[in-house]
């Protein structure tokens, strides 16, 4: 069909731009969970959980951290695109006081804030847990907790006051727990996803430390995990936090002949899903 000569198909042919074609995608943005600090090295006062790195999806249907609704979906062309995953932040030994606040992760712009360390109780007085994407726990008897960030994941424990357990840090599923003994309180929830196209629960809160002991415990590689807290007396460090992920995923049927890489790349059912488990780029490209 013409009008005034001109071929309309051929108008739309000549305007077309390979280079915008998009394809929408939806992620999983963890970041990496903070470090449990240690207790007293003289006194059976307990260190705090650290908290989890944040977390934020956009899986329909899924939920980001806080209980917030997952987010909506975006769209990319052809371009590269930075993928940055954070770190776990490293325990804390009585010698050096503090757990190290977990590192950021990011991508398409968003960033999920990394995970706050553990409080701790010294003969010194209180020192405060660290806030972050979940907030660290308390240490034992006088601590604050660390508080996180809205849409991402949730406080972490108080300290109890005179129970000399550790509180939990938060996780991105609920609040770190308070301790109602000598034994460390429970990290808060995670919130599992299906990105993968298996069900995996990630950015679980640190257990708080137990008074007069307790080997720490580290939070899982690629979760978002923080570390324990560690004991009094025996217990002189904290756990280590998890390492971050950034995972996206996409309608394997729907991209419209772009070539996409980068991460670790497979399939389940209708999707294609990159993982990155460390930094790096993904590339677009028309084909």
């Amino acid at each position: 069909m013409s009008r005034g000569g001109r071929t309309r198909v051929g108008q739309y042919t000549k305007n077309f731009n390979p280079a915008n074609r998009s394809v929408n995608i939806e992620y999983l943005i963890v970041a990496g969970g903070g470090g449990g600090t240690s207790g007293s090295n003289a006194l059976s006062w307990s260190g705090g959980g650290g908290g989890a790195g944040g977390y934020r999806s956009s899986v329909q249907g899924e939920n980001s951290g806080g209980g917030a609704s997952a987010e909506g979906k975006q769209s990319i062309i052809a371009g590269s695109y930075t993928v940055v995953v954070g770190a776990g932040g490293g325990g804390g030994a009585y010698a050096n006081n503090d757990g190290v606040k977990g590192s950021d992760s990011s991508f398409l712009g968003f960033t999920s804030e990394g995970g706050g360390f553990g409080g701790q109780q010294t003969s010194a007085g209180a020192k405060s847990a660290g806030s972050g994407g979940s907030g660290g726990g308390a240490g034992a008897t006088t601590g604050t907790k660390g508080t996180g960030v809205s849409g991402q994941g949730y406080d972490g424990g108080e300290s109890h006051g005179t129970n000399t357990g550790g509180s939990g840090g938060g996780g991105a599923g609920g609040a770190g727990s308070i301790p109602s003994s000598s034994t460390g309180a429970a990290g808060g929830s995670g919130v599992a996803s299906s990105i993968t196209g298996s069900s995996v629960t990630r950015a679980v809160g640190g257990v708080g430390g137990t008074s007069n002991g307790g080997s720490k415990v580290d939070g899982g590689a690629n979760t978002g995990t923080g570390g324990s807290g560690g004991g009094g007396l025996s217990g002189l460090a904290g756990g280590n936090g998890g390492s971050g992920v950034v995972i996206f995923r996409y309608v394997t049927k729907e991209n419209p002949g772009l070539q996409i890489s980068g991460g670790t790349v497979t399939t389940s059912g209708d999707y294609t899903i990159h993982s990155f488990t460390s930094t790096g780029s993904v590339t677009v490209t028309v084909s």
